[in-house]
């Protein structure tokens, strides 16, 4: 071969990509060391199988077959790609198996963000759920507060969050699971424990603990507050004159924060106030406490509504929909109503 014709091979051979076609009739080639059983190993007919060939020499710029009228042997440009064309398919062969798990629902990684007042209580059925029904899932749970899993549904970092609703966020699609009652945790000797009537107007006027900025807890707490016409989360007295038998804090508004519902209730339980909790963890954080009672609030009492959020139009969004709707049947025996 002239200088010319090799570097137009070479040319050539950087304009044309070599297709999958070629390369299996070279590798069945290259295997069987016969046209005939190749192409029978293959599918394909003896004719093209032959010019499949001849075309991917033609594509590489290289012989990789010595044809004899008795037998075919590889060149030894043949022997060194043959292990590559090898190497190549099987890549591709990995690469459609992967395809095709990925297309199969519930399975590989779901990594689960969740937010820190609802991870403790929910996640046990989460974790039954997905060990019952979807055992091939890699669930991942990474526990955080909402301003963080939303920067990471965003971002690709997190594929579906377990959180509080509603965010109000453009490109996130929330599915709602179930709406919950908020209950006064107070100390067994306040005035408001053990009612079941309490008045959301009752918060205008009490020790409230609150989470630290940033839990969303907290926010709809003083949500409620202020719907109830508290102009001020520090505002206020407890009234233990009122129906006898509650202790105050100092005799003045209490501003303690906590990191988490465990210590704010250690807090009541210690006398520095009272605080909101979620009904869902109520059995975890305040049943077993002697020196803890519950209040219950009036018809319509505040609430909060949990939901899963993914980005819309996700590729996995009927997969997460499904999910969605066996997390809500899974949930009925805990003490919340679906959501509408």
């Amino acid at each position: 071969m002239s200088a010319g014709n090799s570097a137009s091979n070479r040319g050539a051979s950087r304009g044309k990509q070599p297709t999958l076609a070629q390369l299996r009739a070279f590798a069945a080639v290259a295997e069987y060391l016969h046209f005939r059983d190749a192409a029978a190993a293959i599918g394909m007919s003896q004719p093209a199988l032959s010019g499949a060939v001849s075309a991917l020499e033609d594509t590489l710029g290289v012989q990789l077959l010595e044809r004899t009228t008795r037998k075919v042997l590889l060149s030894a440009a043949g022997e060194r790609l043959a292990v590559r064309t090898k190497a190549v398919l099987d890549a591709v062969g990995e690469l459609m198996e992967e395809a095709e798990a990925v297309r199969a629902p519930f399975t590989g990684v779901l990594r689960l963000g969740v937010i820190p007042t609802v991870a403790p209580y929910l996640l046990p059925t989460v974790l039954w759920l997905i060990h019952e029904r979807y055992p091939e899932l890699d669930l991942q749970v990474h526990e955080e507060q909402t301003a963080s899993l939303l920067d990471g549904l965003s971002g690709g970092r997190l594929d579906l969050l377990l959180l509080a609703v509603p965010l109000g966020m453009p490109g996130v699609t929330e599915l709602p699971l179930f709406d919950e009652d908020f209950v006064l945790v107070a100390p067994r000797d306040h005035w408001l424990a053990g009612r079941s009537d309490i008045p959301r107007e009752a918060l205008r006027e009490l020790d409230l603990l609150l989470l630290d900025e940033g839990h969303c807890l907290r926010d709809q707490a003083l949500d409620i507050c202020r719907e109830a016409g508290r102009t001020s989360e520090g505002a206020g007295r407890s009234p233990s004159s009122e129906g006898g038998g509650g202790r105050r804090a100092g005799g003045s508004a209490v501003t303690t924060t906590a990191a988490g519902l465990s210590t704010l209730v250690q807090l009541v339980a210690g006398g520095l106030g009272v605080t909101l909790l979620p009904r869902t963890a109520l059995r975890v954080e305040a049943s077993r406490n002697e020196y803890l009672a519950t209040g219950y609030f009036a018809e319509p009492a505040p609430s909060r509504r949990i939901a899963l959020a993914m980005r819309t139009g996700a590729a996995r969004q009927e997969e997460f929909t499904a999910f969605a709707d066996a997390l809500r049947e899974a949930m009925r025996p805990l003490p919340v109503w679906p959501a509408e």
